[in-house]
């Protein structure tokens, strides 16, 4: 898990590095010198060699040639990061065995399962009783879980791993109806201790209008019915820069269950 907040902030990193890059390219040549007497300051432009003075009228050369120093300071605090973040990806290896016990081995999965299981009966056996799931693009069902489950997107496998990986009782893509609609929550969770029922919704995909457009009227569906963002309604988000961050997700959990 440490691995894949490095391995984000590394790309994150990169992006802002690119960024700052381009907009250095746009600045002026030369660096800027201030000197100060009294309550007075100059500004001198400087190639190393030479030394111009820069006139109060010229304010806008002044601040531009500040900007640059500032973001020549910033561009090299950031690859002093991205070397340091840089090693550590080099020196730890991409894939957590824990993980990957979990995911690529059916007959340890099998084995596993008690291990994952909500401590109450009750819970245990509405888990895995059998429910009205999501009919719709079975096809999209194509990254695997934990226990053979078969999910939509690698970050809700996350979810779901981190779900079992405490012990926190849901149903994936369980059939819900509010007013004249049915639709299916991502993940439909219940306590561990006082059996009450949560929604999880993961937007993966804010990047686009008409989504964020859905997800709008989506989330004002639930509001409408009684089931309010941050108190019975869980939602993450996500975008192509911004992947989910499994710290997010593990603090969710603690935050509502634990």
């Amino acid at each position: 898990m440490i691995y894949d907040r490095i391995k984000s902030e590394y790309d994150n990193l990169c992006r802002r590095i690119e960024q700052i890059q381009k907009d250095l390219s746009h600045l002026p040549e030369g660096k800027l010198i201030c000197s100060h007497h009294n309550k007075h300051s100059k500004w001198y432009l400087t190639d190393g060699h030479l030394k111009t003075y820069i006139p109060k009228s010229n304010r806008s050369l002044a601040e531009q040639l500040a900007h640059k120093k500032y973001l020549s300071f910033l561009l090299d605090d950031l690859e002093k990061e991205k070397r340091a973040l840089g090693l550590y990806l080099h020196h730890h290896p991409s894939t957590s065995k824990s993980i990957e016990l979990l995911t690529a081995y059916p007959a340890y999965q099998e084995l596993l399962v008690p291990a994952f299981t909500p401590l109450s009966q009750e819970l245990a056996h509405w888990m895995n009783s059998s429910y009205e799931k999501n009919p719709k693009h079975p096809e999209t069902l194509i990254h695997k879980g934990i226990a053979n489950t078969y999910l939509r997107s690698k970050s809700e496998v996350m979810i779901d791993m981190l779900l079992r990986r405490y012990n926190i009782p849901f149903r994936y893509e369980c059939a819900l109806q509010l007013g004249n609609t049915v639709f299916y929550p991502d993940f439909t969770l219940r306590h561990p201790y006082t059996g009450a029922f949560h929604y999880w919704e993961h937007f993966g995909m804010m990047d686009s209008q008409p989504y964020i457009e859905q997800t709008s009227s989506k989330i004002n569906l639930y509001s409408s019915n009684g089931i309010i963002p941050g108190i019975q309604l869980i939602t993450t988000f996500e975008t192509k820069n911004h992947p989910l961050d499994p710290e997010l997700v593990e603090n969710l959990i603690k935050y509502h269950f634990l």
